[in-house]
């Protein structure tokens, strides 16, 4: 009997259940159904007819037509490595548009005369002439030519190179040697380069790209090696490497402090004779620093006649030694 009752009010609980449940489903659906968005029925989809690919002879006029009005061109640009089709990489390489690969579509320039039917690179604007040579040159030393300084002031690619008429051996430049090419622009630079007696840029060991990248660096001034100008330096001259113990800050701070890399009247490259450089910062030290001082010349006779500082502080680009804050030999 006590089974009986049990499951009869365990039946009756489950039917006053479901019946609330029911009932609350009712009134929720026409709310859900006016929330819902209406939907319509796919619109049938246009077949689209592929458009006719453009014919070769539709707008390109192809080399043989280049080449007969710009014969001695077409033949100076086969010599170059821009003609050279082996190489993937090369306008050659686009089966009869080699020319047309960087100055454009020239098949109405070729009916028409009109040059403004055609890519002139004299006539544009410097980072349009070098926006079409960054469609292949925009790796390795080019990759940060964008925003580079000599971007930034209109140079251009076609400024220091030339695809149809170089003089240089490599590179394709206008002049014959990349020091020939930087000059143009830098005169101070290359009248820096005749100060000295013994310059490895006039003497053919070095030339402006052995330092400087001019397409663009990471480093001040287009340096090619490490983030500022110290690294740069001793990437040749390793003895003055460091770590010191005792470090001098202008050689700390850039070594262009002192030495002048481009040429200088001076001994070493210096920027202003000796003990005057040293002057520049050193004017009050233990001993008498200003040796052209009236009251100092009998105590200073000796540096003055030895007209250096380093006759002593022979370590002056840094010491290792626990007594070098001095620099001494």
């Amino acid at each position: 009997m006590r089974s009986n009752r049990r499951f009869t009010i365990l039946a009756t609980i489950a039917s006053a259940g479901l019946l609330w449940v029911t009932a609350f489903a009712t009134q929720i659906e026409p709310a859900v159904r006016a929330q819902a968005p209406t939907q319509t029925a796919p619109a049938p989809q246009k077949t689209q007819t592929p458009a006719p690919a453009v014919a070769a002879t539709g707008e390109f006029a192809g080399d043989d037509t280049c080449g007969a009005c710009h014969e001695d061109v077409a033949k100076k640009l086969s010599s170059s490595l821009h003609g050279k089709s082996a190489h993937p990489r090369t306008p050659a390489a686009a089966t009869n548009r080699a020319c047309e690969t960087c100055h454009g579509p020239g098949k109405e320039h070729a009916e028409t005369g009109d040059k403004t039917k055609i890519r002139v690179f004299a006539a544009m604007a410097p980072r349009e002439a070098s926006a079409t040579c960054l469609t292949c040159h925009s790796r390795s030393n080019h990759a940060l030519w964008e925003g580079s300084p000599h971007d930034v002031r209109n140079i251009s690619c076609t400024t220091c190179h030339s695809v149809h008429d170089p003089k240089s051996p490599t590179s394709q430049l206008r002049t014959a040697t990349v020091t020939q090419t930087c000059v143009t622009c830098h005169k101070q630079e290359a009248a820096k380069l005749q100060r000295f007696g013994h310059m490895p840029v006039r003497e053919g060991k070095l030339e402006c790209t052995s330092c400087h990248n001019p397409h663009g660096t990471t480093n001040v001034r287009l340096l090619k090696t490490g983030n500022w100008i110290s690294e740069s330096c001793v990437g040749c001259h390793t003895e003055k490497r460091g770590p010191y113990l005792w470090d001098h800050a202008p050689v700390r701070e850039a070594c262009s402090t002192c030495h002048d890399p481009h040429g200088s009247n001076q001994e070493r490259m210096l920027v202003a004779k000796l003990p005057m450089l040293c002057q520049r910062c050193h004017i009050g030290t233990k001993h008498p620093s200003t040796i052209y001082d009236q009251t100092q010349l009998d105590k200073g006779s000796n540096r003055l006649i030895g007209r250096g500082c380093v006759n002593c502080h022979t370590q002056i680009h840094g010491s290792n030694s626990p007594a070098g804050h001095a620099f001494l030999r």
